[in-house]
């Protein structure tokens, strides 16, 4: 995951309203896609990049996240609070109320906001979908690196699935395969991000409260062999904690999240 002085200090006010609150949110489920048995939503083999062409039905898609790993109820704010290459690093994750359309199916545009020192560092917009039988998918990004100022440095990163060669990738599934690797992204030199589901055994806490029978999963990119992140779930919560475990220094914990 990835504020100027008056941005930081809104972040504080954000954190110190939400660890008041340990209820987590709750997904409606408003989706348009109908749901089918899982035998009907084959996920994409991982396979190399440029043979990689999931095939992708719009009609079996909705941009209502629902996946109890990974809900994405609009109005609902994630704060996270931890460290990055020796920096206080903080970001907050917001699905909001609007869609867009890429590749032919409607997702949901996430903001998601990432500070250094309370500076705002970059700020991205993601877009997911979830098919009919609750698998949650990646179909780009709008990523923008801020230098001190505020000044765009770089939009490095970026793809939109269906341009140039970028496809959509698995994010999560619905019910996580231990072991099976999935690409979540590919779009060449520029996303090229995979996963697998290690254990969803675990117990795991964070300042946000502790959890039991978390998901924890692995993510590589080929564009930087040498990091590997782990990240952990929480059913009803979503994403928990992000771990560098090797290659960067950062980890990040969930500490509020607000509605």
């Amino acid at each position: 995951m990835k504020r100027s002085g008056k941005a930081a200090l809104v972040m504080v006010g954000i954190v110190g309203a939400g660890c008041s609150s340990h209820s987590a949110p709750h997904a409606a489920a408003t989706g348009h896609a109908t749901r089918t048995s899982p035998a009907a939503c084959a996920l994409p083999s991982y396979g190399p990049g440029r043979s990689y062409h999931p095939k992708v039905d719009p009609s079996s898609f909705t941009a209502d996240v629902t996946n109890p790993w990974f809900p994405l109820e609009p109005g609902t704010t994630y704060v996270f609070s931890g460290t990055k290459d020796g920096k206080q690093a903080m970001d907050v994750f917001a699905p909001s109320r609007r869609t867009v359309t890429i590749d032919g199916v409607l997702t949901r545009a996430v903001n998601d906001r990432g500070f250094l020192d309370g500076v705002l560092e970059e700020q991205t917009t993601d877009y997911y979908a979830q098919d009919s039988c609750g698998n949650v998918w990646y179909f780009g990004e709008d990523t923008a690196t801020l230098d001190e100022h505020g000044h765009v440095e770089s939009t490095e990163g970026s793809f939109r699935a269906g341009v140039g060669g970028a496809e959509p990738g698995v994010y999560i599934e619905a019910n996580p395969q231990i072991g099976a690797v999935f690409r979540q992204e590919w779009s060449p030199g520029q996303a090229e991000d995979r996963y697998r589901a290690l254990s969803t055994t675990g117990g795991r806490t964070v300042r946000y409260g502790s959890f039991t029978a978390t998901l924890r999963t692995e993510e590589k990119s080929d564009l930087e062999p040498e990091v590997t992140d782990n990240k952990y779930y929480a059913r009803g919560v979503g994403q928990i904690e992000e771990l560098a475990v090797t290659g960067d220094t950062e980890r990040l914990e969930l500490v509020a999240v607000l509605k």
